[in-house]
């Protein structure tokens, strides 16, 4: 059987890679910011390595920690990707993000787009780190001859995610915000009018893209993992408070900012290649992922 190293097995996608082919390990067995530690853990004769571990943080975090976030991102990738060359792992994907677009970009986001300018600054060091992935797997795949790529997902939620209020992303906050409000008895307050759009793909559907992408993708240009279809965080809400039977009111502090208004992208290109995919309906991903948190 195939051997395949899931870096970050115990993430939000990472934990949906599923079977006894896959081989996992905690940052407290391997220090992926290690040279050494990494190549020890690499020489498994492993076939793929699906690479998920990053340094991740909310807003907050990625502005006030800027070295450590460029350090720690830029070291992992870049011993994660030589020693999967050093020896000889055939496939690999690597994981991006979508805040690695530049800041002043035309909609919709596409793979072309990476390079065109600078990330928005509140995230920079995190974003041009993360980009360097995208930069050593073309260097590779043209010196070496890999097949190595990269996905950008876009908005993924699901079981195992982050639920931290301040640090989580946006389902997993308003899913923690609604079951204190249910268990508090008091109102649900949501920043700004909810009428922002967003775009998001369940984290079971990245995981079974990314196989794909795994052993199927050989383009050396990075591919947007995305439903393509946008939702107001207002519909979000309404959805939330359905699903963990919230009977209290929900308030909406326009005081507060909305962000930018929409995000959208791309997904043409993994569409051409898998037309028939069908995509976790947003309902059934909320369903699951809140009965998981509950």
């Amino acid at each position: 059987m195939k051997k395949i190293l899931v870096t970050g097995g115990n993430g939000l996608v990472g934990s949906q890679f599923i079977g006894s082919q896959y081989t996992y390990f905690s940052s407290k067995e391997c220090d992926l910011r290690n040279t050494k530690e990494t190549e020890n853990l690499f020489n498994n004769n492993f076939e793929g390595v699906i690479h998920c571990a990053a340094k991740v943080g909310g807003v907050g975090s990625n502005m006030n920690y800027k070295g450590e976030f460029f350090y720690d991102n830029i070291m992992i990738n870049t011993n994660v990707i030589e020693s999967a060359r050093k020896y000889n792992i055939k496939n690999l994907v690597s994981f991006l993000s979508t805040c690695i677009f530049p800041d002043d970009v035309e909609y919709p986001l596409t793979e072309d787009k990476v390079h065109l300018g600078p990330p928005h600054t509140s995230n920079d060091a995190y974003a041009y780190a993360k980009r360097m992935a995208d930069v050593q797997i073309r260097a590779y795949h043209e010196q070496y001859g890999l097949n190595y790529k990269s996905v950008i997902p876009s908005g993924i939620y699901g079981p195992n995610d982050n639920f931290d209020i301040e640090n989580g992303h946006v389902i997993p906050s308003l899913i923690h915000k609604c079951y204190i409000a249910r268990e508090s008895n008091t109102p649900l307050t949501i920043w700004g009018s909810g009428k922002p759009l967003r775009e998001f793909i369940f984290s079971k559907d990245v995981a079974k893209l990314t196989e794909w992408v795994l052993y199927h993708y050989e383009e050396n240009v990075p591919i947007i993992l995305s439903t393509a279809n946008e939702v107001s965080i207002k519909e979000i809400v309404n959805i939330i408070v359905e699903l963990m039977n919230f009977k209290g009111t929900v308030v909406w502090d326009s005081s507060k900012p909305d962000g930018q208004y929409r995000k959208p992208s791309d997904n043409s290109k993994i569409k051409s290649y898998l037309p028939d995919f069908k995509f976790t309906p947003l309902y059934e991903g909320l369903k699951e992922t809140i009965e998981w948190f509950e």
